[in-house]
């Protein structure tokens, strides 16, 4: 970018000295930084003009979010994949049946989905904001907030207290286990509509053949079906757990 801005800059230049010649203006400064600046402000409407002459509109149907309509273009496709493939490849996004797998090592995937996706976000560029289109920052930060920094925010700290105060106990003596395998079974699953959204967004056709299924949770003990944990659709820190730092 600031190769093609001095490139322009020099050819404005030299424009402007080429109008001097032609004019005969004595001023021949003033027709180099007014050359320059033309220059730059070309290349730069150009490649304005070219990122929203990319950005198409794609409609993607969440159940936590209903029907959005999406501006993407090629670097947001990019991102869109990278989500996708970090939410798709993780023990985290693996359902647990019965007392199967470890929910220790689910947490730790979840977290390390949180960093991840955090810092795929901020080494990305900024979508280009469209009136009446939602973009795939949104997405991720809404599934970031909503689902996983609650979940990690209330059940890491519990599993870590009862690792400590019993390190050689098996996870199964956790008196929370069953509650917890069932609240991440919901975010499991709701993380799967997430991946979908992902890759209907990077323009992957039928994501559904490459996404394990997550069938949707039973109500969890002490919690009527459908809620959820924490403060949904909020974007600020919830809880002091390892998700909000």
């Amino acid at each position: 970018m600031i190769v093609r801005l001095l490139a322009a800059t020099a050819v404005g230049s030299l424009a402007g000295l080429g109008v001097f010649s032609l004019t005969q203006v004595t001023s021949r400064i003033l027709f180099v930084v007014t050359g320059g600046a033309v220059g730059a402000v070309l290349v730069l409407a150009v490649r304005w003009y070219r990122r929203l002459a990319q950005l198409t509109e794609v409609k993607v149907a969440i159940p936590q979010l209903s029907e959005l309509t999406f501006a993407v273009n090629n670097d947001s496709r990019q991102v869109a994949w990278r989500m996708f493939v970090e939410t798709v490849t993780r023990v985290s996004t693996q359902p647990l049946v019965g007392d199967e797998g470890v929910v220790r090592e689910a947490l730790t995937s979840m977290y390390g989905l949180f960093a991840t996706a955090r810092e795929t976000l901020k080494a990305a560029r900024p979508s280009a904001p469209v009136p009446g289109g939602q973009t795939v920052e949104y997405l991720a930060i809404t599934m970031l907030n909503r689902e996983l920094r609650p979940f990690l925010s209330q059940w890491h700290p519990r599993l870590r207290e009862f690792e400590r105060a019993h390190p050689e106990s098996p996870e199964t003596d956790w008196p929370d286990n069953a509650a917890c395998r069932a609240e991440l079974q919901r975010v499991q699953h709701a993380i799967h509509d997430y991946a979908i959204g992902f890759a209907r967004l990077a323009g992957v056709r039928e994501p559904e053949t490459l996404v394990r299924y997550v069938p949707p949770p039973r109500s969890s003990p002490g919690r009527p079906e459908g809620s959820t944990t924490g403060t949904a659709g909020t974007t600020g820190t919830a809880g002091n757990g390892p998700a909000a730092r």
